[in-house]
């Protein structure tokens, strides 16, 4: 019977001799080598039978998903870009705001403005005075022909914009330096003007500027000289400087202001020069479209935030500018009607002109003493308010 054995196994007899044993051993170990030998150099290897080719489909719908992952990856890195230059923008505008805050404090605003002054005022005695204190408070000051002879102007220096620096505006107010003799002409001139009926071209009216006459020299002054000295000497009456005064005021644009020499002058000029300073933020505050909406213990002002709270109590302090209209019966009205827009619709869904009138009365104020009703009065005063379509009407 023949006996099958394993091709693996090799079997070697004693009677064979040691070179047979040799070659068995050569050729288990060729086998084993070339079962573990790496691929082929050539390039050429045999397909695994696991391995699935791909279509082309399939390769480009994974072209195509890569490419909108990477679109998409851009997209967010633009979206993040966008938001980081719309911060940047945002913390750029605050800044700028706040620095434009800043340079309206009167500190700050100090340093902007510039003193000019007509080169004859430093002929007169005592103007020295003025461009020490100029100097002592480090404010700038420039002389300067001036339109009108022995003035003071003040310009002011914006802020810069642009490449082209910052521009300069002038103020509106203007001091003319005048001695008691030359202000005593200018009467004869504006009353021989007033009789006549005529226009001193001299003294046109400016819309614009706003002319103070600092008049020195206080000898003659026609407040502290006696009448006959002025009419004799002058020519003039108290009277009628006086009328020259209120035709300057009201038809000039013009005010008189009676100094004792250049100290009071200075005194004046810098005055004038620290109330220019806090304009404009005094302008900048006082810009209110509500005013019953101003926050502030002192104004009675209620906040609105922005969820909207807060319009009630600003709906229950606009009837209260009414007159004889109390905290109380303003929450009344307030707790009937939610809102301007609710009392119109109540108004207009009455029927005649007295029920209108009417509407608010029976409503029962409640008080620490007893109850009582708002009454017709306040109720067609109310009425009036909010349906007149006349401004000058009288509410009372």
């Amino acid at each position: 019977m023949t006996t099958l054995h394993n091709p693996k196994t090799w079997d070697i007899s004693d009677s064979d001799n040691d070179g047979d044993a040799a070659q068995g051993d050569l050729k288990c170990t060729s086998r084993a080598k070339l079962a573990l030998a790496p691929p082929r150099s050539d390039g050429y290897e045999r397909p695994s039978p696991k391995t699935k080719r791909r279509s082309q489909e399939e390769m480009d719908a994974d072209k195509e998903k890569a490419r909108e992952r990477k679109e998409a990856r851009e997209r967010r890195r633009a979206a993040k870009e966008l938001e980081k230059e719309e911060k940047r923008k945002q913390q750029q505008k605050r800044k700028e705001a706040a620095e434009h805050l800043n340079s309206l404090k009167p500190e700050n605003c100090l340093k902007c403005l510039t003193v000019c002054i007509d080169p004859a005022l430093l002929q007169q005695e005592g103007s020295d005075i003025l461009l020490g204190t100029l100097s002592s408070c480090e404010w700038r000051y420039s002389i300067e022909q001036q339109q009108l002879p022995n003035s003071i102007t003040w310009t002011r220096d914006l802020p810069q914009q642009g490449e082209d620096g910052g521009a300069t505006v002038e103020e509106d107010q203007v001091v003319q330096v005048l001695g008691a003799t030359e202000f005593l002409d200018m009467v004869i001139t504006v009353k021989k003007t007033i009789d006549s009926e005529g226009e001193d071209s001299a003294l046109s009216r400016n819309a614009v500027k706003v002319v103070t006459l600092l008049v020195t020299e206080s000898q003659p002054d026609y407040r502290r000289c006696g009448h006959e000295t002025i009419q004799s000497k002058y020519g003039v009456e108290n009277l009628d400087v006086d009328e020259v005064l209120v035709y300057l005021q009201l038809y000039k644009n013009m005010s008189v202001v009676f100094l004792d020499g250049w100290q009071e002058v200075t005194d004046h000029i810098c005055m004038v020069t620290k109330s220019l300073s806090k304009r404009p933020l005094k302008l900048l505050t006082d810009k209110a479209e509500l005013p019953f909406c101003v926050d502030g213990s002192w104004a009675s002002g209620v906040r609105v935030e922005k969820d909207g709270s807060g319009l009630k109590q600003v709906w229950s302090k606009q009837i209260q500018q009414l007159n004889r209209v109390s905290p109380a019966v303003a929450s009344c009205v307030t707790a009937a009607h939610k809102s301007p827009q609710l009392l119109l619709q109540a108004y207009q869904a009455s029927g005649s002109e007295e029920d209108k009138k009417r509407l608010l009365a029976d409503l029962v104020v409640k008080s620490e003493g007893k109850d009582r009703r708002i009454g017709p009065e306040i109720s067609a005063r109310v009425y009036r308010c909010f349906t007149t379509q006349n401004p000058e009407l009288v509410l009372d």
